[in-house]
């Protein structure tokens, strides 16, 4: 199917309208990752006919479920009162598109999003990602779901506390979180991503981890450059998740106030670190092996992106999106090696 540059925003515009009737998850608590895919697969060159393809594909496979039935508004002087009630997905979201209406996107953020940002593992990262999503376009509505996709998931995990950090570095972050004895005790509900990450936020060695990377000016760069040594080395899809988790708090950064940005770095790693257990206990490759790797043969972004616009895998489209973005800003061709690594375009 041939590609065009952009879809009509319309097409777009149009199918977010419909994807908001159903549930930000569907049975049972897996996330939905419609509305982003489609943002993914415009920006990725797929036609009109491809999204509207996709979105039905998505929805019947999936068995999307409407949005709960309201329970009660959202009073704004209470607001954390029912965080994390998967039953309140109705309210939050009306409140929060109430507000974004009243005050604007970016004060929306700047109001709401620090009180949020230590449950970042809500739905397994994605109430973050569809926020991403949202100010990626400036979509009011959009981001208001997303906050409210944010609050009614919201995941309770330990917090900082304010301890000396002891590293500036997130692999090592992750090698000692590797060393932690009750991460190799983890026994999870089920096997979804966030049921793994809360059950190591439950066990009491994992409870320092927050505090252990220093933030400073570098540090987003740091965490992409480790998320894609991680990805790469393992291609595993918990890993693929801070690949795609860096992209999307580079995005959401610009829109908080400065003293918060710190915040959303040092809890999306507490994330990551969490779930060095599902991803095997990783070893991060050398400078030489990720060199290597970086010099490998791999065809350009437009081949990537356009196998990628005919894959049903959300996974597939979230990853090549993120990984284009990425090497746009941090100039890593490795980042084009592992998108056609994922999408079977390399060994």
């Amino acid at each position: 199917m041939a590609l065009s540059p952009r879809t009509e925003p319309d097409t777009v515009d149009e199918l977010l309208v419909e994807v908001r009737l159903f549930s930000a998850e569907f049975p049972v608590l897996l996330a939905n990752h419609l509305p982003m895919i489609i943002v993914a697969l415009d920006r990725l060159g797929a036609s009109s006919e491809r999204l509207r393809e996709y979105f039905e594909t998505y929805r019947t496979t999936n068995g999307l479920v409407p949005t709960p039935p309201p329970v009660a508004p959202i009073q704004r002087d209470r607001w954390t009162d029912a965080l994390g009630d998967r039953t309140r997905e109705y309210d939050y979201r009306a409140f929060f598109e109430a507000e974004v209406r009243r005050i604007g996107i970016d004060s929306a953020i700047q109001t709401y999003l620090p009180t949020l940002i230590p449950g970042i593992g809500a739905s397994a990262t994605h109430g973050m990602m569809r926020t991403a999503y949202g100010l990626m376009r400036m979509d009011p509505t959009e981001v208001g779901t997303a906050l409210g996709y944010w609050s009614t998931t919201y995941l309770s995990m330990p917090r900082a506390t304010g301890a000396t950090p002891t590293t500036d570095d997130p692999g090592q972050v992750l090698a000692r979180a590797c060393g932690l004895a009750d991460l190799h005790q983890i026994e999870a509900e089920t096997d979804l991503l966030w049921h793994n990450i809360r059950a190591a936020g439950e066990k009491p060695d994992f409870a320092p981890v927050v505090d252990w990377l220093e933030i400073g000016p570098d540090t987003g760069r740091r965490l992409a450059a480790t998320s894609l040594a991680l990805f790469a080395a393992t291609m595993d899809f918990s890993a693929l998740h801070a690949l795609t988790g860096s992209h999307w708090i580079r995005l959401i950064g610009p829109h908080l106030d400065e003293a918060d940005r710190p915040a959303l770095q040092r809890y999306f790693w507490q994330i990551i670190a969490s779930l060095v257990p599902k991803i095997g206990f990783p070893s991060l490759p050398s400078a030489e092996q990720l060199d290597e790797w970086r010099h490998l043969p791999a065809p350009g972004w437009p081949e990537i992106a356009a196998v990628a616009t005919q894959s049903d895998d959300e996974h597939d489209i979230s990853l090549v999106f993120s990984a284009r973005e990425e090497e746009a800003v941090y100039g890593d061709r490795l980042y084009r090696v592992v998108a056609a690594r994922r999408m079977g375009l390399i060994a």
